[in-house]
């Protein structure tokens, strides 16, 4: 073999090394990248990728629901299960079974699916409908919607009485069927 044939052996030796190691920080690179990038997805953003699907929710102070989930909207979700709906407020969302992998970002979700937890609620207080009040602390009011503030429902019990409960406190509300 020529000095030169060994010389450009060496370099072509020397390149591959190179490239080799280039690959190597870029795969680095990509996965540090996509760890970063998975870190700005929701719960929101996954359940919103899961509609009309099947879902298990645990929910705090509720236990188990389960049922098709129906609607995304910003700090909650409704789900359809056993002729009953619920409207399950996020922060109150344990565990998540059978969810979609995917999730959709918060700036493709429709203006409607914006609306707050109060909006779903006031729909529910329009319909005068008899509702079960879930409580995080595992409490229950059986009350009809009557009046949504800004954080929280106002209701009224069996007995006439006026129950005001905070959003904070919620867990979950659920249609008498």
């Amino acid at each position: 073999m020529s000095w030169e044939e060994h010389l450009f052996s060496v370099l072509d030796d020397l390149e591959q090394q190179a490239e080799a190691l280039y690959d190597t920080e870029r795969d680095l690179e990509l996965a540090d990248r996509s760890r970063s990038e998975y870190a700005q997805v929701t719960l929101g953003s996954r359940l919103m990728a899961s509609l009309e699907g099947d879902l298990d929710l645990e929910v705090r102070g509720v236990g188990r629901i389960s049922g098709t989930l129906q609607r995304v909207g910003d700090g909650w979700c409704l789900l359809h299960g056993l002729g009953r709906d619920w409207i399950v407020r996020a922060e109150s969302i344990a565990v998540v079974h059978g969810s979609s992998s995917r999730s959709v970002p918060e700036v493709a979700w429709s203006p409607v699916t914006r609306l707050g937890l109060g909006s779903a609620l006031r729909r529910l207080a329009d319909e005068g409908e008899r509702c079960l009040v879930h409580l995080l602390d595992g409490g229950r009011y059986d009350v009809v919607p009557t009046r949504v503030g800004q954080d929280f429902l106002e209701g009224t019990d069996d007995t006439g009485r006026t129950v005001v409960v905070a959003f904070s406190g919620l867990a979950a509300v659920q249609s008498s069927g």
